[in-house]
């Protein structure tokens, strides 16, 4: 009976043990993090329409103007600014007597610099945007009007526009090399520059601003699927924080507007002054047409290290994903590789998202960390990492992921923007990213600080294998060195866009779109004289009319 109760009383102490040693470890491992709850709270995400109902009379107007009758093709319903954020484009209405179909073109100043598309589908009712309009001009616009019967009527406007707004017109921009040709540019693409605050704008190949909008945004500047675009703005010009998200057009009308709580607001001025962020990064569509955020968790220690999933019928959260449950406790709990005076700790530093349909998986980007990662949507599980961490100082049941380099193959240091290319086969993935080639915890010591470049690899998601494929920006050297900002865009013509965002303390940005087969530059820009946070996070190539045509982009 003594030893029965010695038993049990050592099976008890026993289980204690065990019981303090799994509390212990849970504790160790998601100490400093936030319940899935409390992340979503801490967001507070919702749907609102201020905007929408602000622009609702303009909307009922034009559509009145629409279907009153008045308007004819010898007299069209023009209205220049038609939503008051938007200056260079404009709407006309009219209807016509048989179904037609409409072409437009907005007469350019040069050659290749004429935007011109045609609206599909033969209607008697029309309503057209009219973009690319230069500013502080005449401009000429010619519409082609074709009925069933096969009639063809031309008709011509003549739209004078305001000039520039004072701060954007002080942004010297140096076209260094435009091969017209060679660029990807179709009938209707301007080459768009994202900001980290201040107006986002389009040129075209001249250099020549094409569309510019009045509301400041700040890195998240997309085409969506159903050819509107998404865009980080504030709640106006003069506040503080971007924490609206607007699903726009070119027109600037509103479709949907995001708002997000300040709680999580961050910034990489830790002064405490100046503009403050909710998405700080990267948005990104996924397939069901919610939205994925590269956002902070609230905490209030640890930042840049989360993402959320934002239903796109109820604006609120439906999914996170906490990258500290995720990776080895020891990079985000004995992180120092950066140093914040706010005493906040920046340890993944997260600034790009990309969705792989193929296996409904991501791919992101961590600066801090110098690593590109591949997850699992569904079950967070980690898929492959590609760092220039030692396989040693990784722990165990992670090393299985890590890439094996083939050839000459660069690790990334402190790197922005990887997504991965349309060219792919079963097991093989490319691998586009801009390489700032700065190291901040695991990237190449050797080589960090001389140059940055756009550099494509081939994975091989199978056999986790990864090989350099081609590279540009080494030769341009320590001149052309950005150690923040950037990214590497792949076009349908096979070039490369790459932006070199941070130039000169940030006074400067240079674009440059390459033609991949023979490697050299066939449009270079430079842009100059920027005001605070006005340099060129991202660089775009975007269609002004992506739904009158197939136009897939690559971002």
């Amino acid at each position: 009976m003594k030893r029965r109760k010695i038993g049990i009383i050592s099976g008890f102490a026993l289980f204690l043990v065990l019981i303090v040693i799994g509390v212990s470890w849970y504790g160790y491992h998601h100490f400093g993090t936030l319940s899935t709850k409390q992340i979503s709270a801490n967001i507070n995400s919702e749907l609102i329409h201020t905007r929408q109902k602000q622009q609702a009379p303009l909307t009922k107007a034009y559509r009145q103007k629409l279907n009153s009758g008045h308007y004819t093709p010898d007299n069209m319903y023009v209205k220049l600014n038609p939503y008051k954020t938007s200056p260079l484009s404009a709407l006309v209405a009219f209807k016509t007597k048989q179904a037609s179909q409409v072409s437009i073109a907005v007469q350019g100043k040069s050659d290749r610099t004429t935007i011109k598309t045609t609206y599909s589908g033969y209607k008697t009712k029309h309503k057209l945007s009219i973009l690319g309009l230069y500013p502080d001009y005449n401009n000429t616009v010619t519409l082609t009007i074709k009925a069933k019967n096969g009639q063809v009527t031309h008709k011509t406007l003549h739209i004078k526009t305001a000039k520039l707004p004072r701060a954007l017109a002080k942004v010297k921009i140096n076209v260094k090399t435009a091969n017209k040709k060679k660029m990807a540019i179709g009938n209707d693409k301007l080459t768009f520059f994202v900001r980290t605050t201040k107006q986002p704008f389009g040129v075209d190949a001249d250099g020549n601003i094409r569309w510019y909008s009045t509301n400041y945004s700040q890195h998240v500047f997309k085409e969506l699927k159903n050819g509107h675009l998404l865009y980080l703005a504030k709640k106006n010009n003069q506040a503080e924080i971007y924490n609206e998200l607007l699903e726009t057009d070119f027109t600037g009308r509103i479709y949907k507007e995001y708002h997000f709580s300040n709680k999580t607001k961050s910034s990489n001025d830790t002064s405490g002054k100046g503009e403050t962020t909710i998405v700080h990064h990267d948005t990104i569509e996924l397939p069901n047409r919610d939205l994925l955020l590269t956002v902070s968790d609230g905490g209030g220690k640890y930042i840049e290290d989360t993402m959320v999933q934002i239903s796109h019928k109820t604006g609120k959260v439906n999914k996170v994903i906490d990258l500290k449950k995720i990776l080895p406790v020891k990079m985000w709990r004995q992180y120092d590789s950066t140093k914040r005076s706010d005493g906040k700790i920046d340890w993944f530093h997260q600034n790009s998202i990309y969705y792989d349909k193929s296996d409904d998986s991501l791919v992101i980007s961590g600066r801090h960390q110098d690593l590109v990662m591949k997850l699992d949507y569904q079950t967070n599980q980690i898929k492959w990492l590609f760092s220039g961490k030692k396989k040693a100082d990784w722990p165990r049941k992670y090393r299985s992921k890590i890439l094996k380099t083939k050839g000459d193959t660069t690790y990334p240091g402190g790197q922005h923007a990887a997504i991965l290319l349309p060219t792919a086969s079963a097991n093989h993935k490319n691998l586009i990213l801009f390489n700032n080639n700065i190291a901040i915890t695991n990237g190449p010591e050797a080589t960090s600080k001389q140059y940055s470049e756009g550099v494509q690899y081939q994975l091989n998601e199978k056999d986790k294998t990864i090989k350099q494929t081609w590279a540009y920006g080494k030769t341009l050297g320590k001149q052309n060195f950005s150690p923040i900002i950037g990214s590497a865009r792949y076009l349908n013509t096979n070039n490369r866009l790459l932006c070199f965002g941070f130039l000169k303390s940030g006074n400067k940005s240079r674009i440059i779109e390459v033609d991949k087969t023979t490697n050299q530059p066939v449009f270079d820009v430079e842009l100059t004289n920027l005001p605070n946070k006005g340099y060129v996070y991202r660089s775009e190539r975007f269609s002004l009319y992506p739904q009158n045509h197939n136009n897939q982009t690559y971002e």
